[in-house]
Order: structure tokens, then C-alpha cells, then sequence
């Protein structure tokens, strides 16, 4: 049985070792313990799922912002993990969903993530350059579609544009490679 729920402090080492296995490298983790520490990530939404006792995937949310400055509430979903053996299980998509549906409830209005192409929109999500809505970071024409989005509130997309500024933590380049 699998449970989702909001991460608790004491969930930190279980939540890096999800990152850890899920993406092969210390870049999920450094990326979740930046973020943990980061006043302009603030509100944040850490989701983790459990099978039995074990951690098996991880889901987190931060705030953005729009430049030119609008009065929008924005968040982007990065990084998502699973640890392998329980990849192809639908606790990536649980995870979305549960943290989709929160931000939903808490008034935000497009949410926004740059990861593969062919998965995410399967959520709803859209690419988003093609909706006038920049990246931080240019990324190239080739990776474009990955850049996406998701409108929580109807009405957004078509009537903002501009470009998405990330929480600073996030704010480098080397984040925004897919």
C-alpha cells in the first residue's frame, strides 16, 4: 500500500536518498537542500510517497515569479523522483496529482516544469514557450518542448506572458538543461 503525504523534516534523509537513486548523482539532492533553505522558494510544497516503511518517491514544488511583474501565483515542479525499482508504478503521476490538487487549493495559478517531453503531458501540461511564457535560462530549440506548463486557474494562459523567474537557489544555468 502506498501512502502520499506532505514531508516532514525528520523525512530529509529518506527524501535524498530518493533523489539520490533516482537520478544517479548528488544533483537531486543538492537541488532539494538548496531549495529547503531558500526564502524566495517560499511556499513550498514536499510531497513524499511511502510503500510499507520505505521512501519511494519524492515530488517538489517552489515559487516564481513573472517578469514583467503580475499579480500571478506560480510555482515550478522540479525535481520529481522515484527510485528505480518502483519506477512504471504510477507514484510519479500520484505524486503530481496530489501536489497539482494542493496548489490548486491554495490559489496557484500555473505551474510550471522543464522535464521530458512525452511524460508530463499526460498532466495536463503544455509547452510553454509556444504560450509566451520565457524560461529563466534560454534552452535550446531542440529541447523547447520541454519547457511546460500548467494552468490551475482558467483564463491565465493567452492573457500573461513573459518570463518565469525561479527561486535562487534554482537560478543557474546548469539547472536548466534538459
Amino acid at each position: 500500500m502506498m501512502i502520499i503525504r506532505k514531508a516532514l523534516d525528520s523525512d530529509l534523509d529518506d527524501i535524498l536518498s530518493v533523489e539520490r537513486a533516482a537520478f544517479g548523482s548528488e544533483e537531486g539532492p543538492e537541488i532539494v537542500q538548496k531549495l529547503l533553505g531558500d526564502d524566495s522558494a517560499q511556499p513550498i510544497v514536499s510531497l513524499v510517497a511511502f510503500q510499507e516503511d520505505r521512501a519511494v518517491g519524492h515530488i517538489f514544488f517552489s515559487r516564481a515569479t513573472l517578469e514583467p511583474n503580475v499579480p500571478l501565483s506560480l510555482s515550478i515542479l522540479g525535481p520529481l523522483a522515484v527510485i528505480p525499482d518502483a519506477q512504471k508504478q504510477g507514484i510519479g503521476g500520484k505524486l503530481i496529482k496530489n501536489g497539482l490538487d494542493i496548489l490548486s487549493e491554495s490559489g496557484v495559478d500555473l505551474i510550471f516544469v522543464l522535464g521530458h517531453p512525452t511524460y508530463y503531458p499526460r498532466f495536463g501540461f503544455k509547452p510553454a514557450g509556444n504560450l509566451r511564457f520565457e524560461p529563466s535560462y534560454p534552452i535550446p530549440e531542440q529541447n523547447a518542448d520541454a519547457w511546460m506548463v500548467q494552468e490551475l486557474r482558467p483564463g491565465i494562459i493567452g492573457n500573461f506572458r513573459g518570463k518565469v523567474i525561479c527561486a535562487d537557489s534554482l537560478n543557474e544555468p546548469k539547472y536548466w538543461r534538459e
